[in-house]
C-alpha cells in the first residue's frame, strides 16, 4: 500500500487536549471487520464484548520526563532535548534527539537548568537529527538520575501541544494523565495511549466476568513519532524499541489461545509485541529483546482476536497497523465517520475496538 492512502484532514479542533475526567469514560467506537457494522458506546462498555477465559493484554511501560529545554554554549541558542535511551549509566551517555539540530556539532556544550547546573557535550552524531550526549556530573548516579528528571517534563505529544496552542505547555496535571494507572517499567517517551483509558474500576469489573489481564513491556521510543517520508510502504523502516514478554504472560496468552477464547491487544504497542517472536504453531514465546516490526496492510494477524486503540494522525504508522487488522475500507470509513461525530483523536482522545 501507499503512503498516501492514509492521508486525511486533522483540523486542531479535533485534537484532545486533555483526557476526559474520568479514564473510562471516553466514548469508544466498535467495529466489528467482517460485516463492517459500527457501534457508538462509552469506553467502560468495552468488557460487554468479552467474556469468561478471555484475556486483555495491557503494556506496563512507564514514560519518564524525556523532553529538556536548554541552550547552546556561548550564543545562548535555545534548544530542546528529547531523551530516547540511556546508553551508559557509568558513563552518563544517552541517545538523544535535539531540536534545532542544524548547529549543534560534536564538541558543543549544552546547558540545561536557570543555574546551567547541568552540562552536556555532545560527542557523536547518530543521525540527521539524532546525538549521543555525555552529561557531565560528577555526583551518584542516583544524584544525576534525580536533576536530570528533574530539569526534565512531560513529553506530550506535539500533536496536542500544538491543538492546545502553545507548542510549549505542558501542565503539572499531564505527569499523571499521560500515565497508565498500571505502569510499571520505566523506559518509555510515550504513553500506551489506549492503556490510559483503564480505570480501577473497569479492571474490577473486568475480575466480576472473569476476563484475565496480562502485561508486556514495550517501550514507546520516538519513531512512534517519526513520519513515513516513502510512499511505497515496504520500504520504511521503523526504529527499534525494547520487547519483553514474560514466560508467565506467554502461558496466558497461549493458554487462552488454545482455549479458543479472545485476547485482546490493547494498543499497537501491544499488537506489535504480540506478532514479534511467534512459533509456527500460532503460540508466543517469551521474549527479551529489540522489535522494529511494521504493520501494514495487508498483512495476517497470529494473535490478537480483537484490538482496541486510539485514533491516530494521518499518515502515522499507527493507522496503518489498525488498518492492517481491521481492513483498510473498514477502517477509512470508521475513521471518516469518527470525524463527523465528533469523536476526538491522539492521546487524550477517544478509542476504537475492533472485533
Amino acid at each position: 500500500m501507499k503512503l498516501s492512502q492514509f492521508q486525511f484532514n486533522l483540523p486542531n479542533d479535533k485534537i484532545a487536549q486533555e483526557p476526559p475526567r474520568w479514564r473510562d469514560e471516553c466514548k469508544l467506537m466498535v467495529l466489528h471487520r467482517n460485516t463492517g457494522e459500527i457501534e457508538h458506546k462509552l469506553f467502560k462498555n468495552i468488557i460487554d464484548y468479552f467474556g469468561k477465559g478471555d484475556t486483555f493484554i495491557l503494556n506496563d511501560t512507564k514514560v519518564f520526563p524525556a523532553r529538556l529545554h536548554g541552550n547552546k554554549e556561548k550564543t545562548k541558542a535555545k534548544i530542546e532535548v528529547f531523551l530516547l535511551r540511556e546508553l551508559n549509566r557509568e558513563q552518563r551517555l544517552w541517545d538523544v534527539i535535539v531540536d534545532p539540530a542544524r548547529k549543534i556539532r560534536i564538541g558543543n556544550k549544552l546547558y540545561f537548568g536557570e543555574d546551567e547546573s547541568l552540562v552536556a557535550e555532545v560527542i557523536d552524531n547518530t543521525t540527521s537529527r539524532g546525538r549521543t550526549l555525555r552529561f557531565l556530573y560528577d555526583g551518584s548516579y542516583e544524584d544525576f538520575k534525580q536533576t536530570l528528571y528533574s530539569l526534565g517534563e512531560t513529553p506530550l505529544p506535539k500533536i496536542v501541544l500544538d491543538a492546545r496552542g502553545d507548542k510549549d505547555k505542558v501542565t503539572s496535571e499531564d505527569a499523571e494523565n499521560y500515565q497508565t494507572i498500571f505502569a510499571a517499567n520505566e523506559g518509555a517517551v510515550a504513553a500506551p495511549a489506549a492503556g490510559l483509558h483503564f480505570s480501577r474500576e473497569l479492571f474490577n469489573r473486568m475480575i466480576l466476568k472473569d476476563i484475565n489481564k496480562a502485561f508486556i513491556t514495550l517501550h514507546m521510543g520516538i519513531g512512534y513519532f517519526r513520519s513515513v517520508d516513502v510512499e511505497d510502504l515496504s520500504k520504511h523502516k521503523m526504529d527499534s524499541e525494547r520487547v519483553i514478554i514474560s514466560e508467565e504472560t506467554a502461558d496466558v496468552i497461549n493458554r487462552t489461545k488454545r482455549a479458543k477464547n479472545k485476547v485482546l491487544a490493547v494498543g499497537v504497542t501491544v499488537m506489535r509485541a504480540l506478532e514479534t517472536y511467534v512459533t509456527s504453531y500460532n503460540e508466543v514465546n517469551p521474549y527479551d529483546g529489540w522489535t522494529n516490526k511494521f504493520i501494514f496492510p495487508p498483512y495476517r494477524f497470529s494473535i490478537p482476536d480483537a484490538i482496541v486503540s486510539n485514533f491516530h494522525s494521518p499518515g502515522s504508522t499507527m493507522l496503518m497497523a489498525v488498518a492492517a487488522f481491521g481492513e483498510y475500507e473498514n477502517v477509512m470509513k470508521a475513521y471518516d465517520i469518527a470525524l463527523k461525530e465528533d469523536y476526538k483523536f491522539g492521546p487524550y482522545g477517544d478509542a476504537m475496538l475492533i472485533i
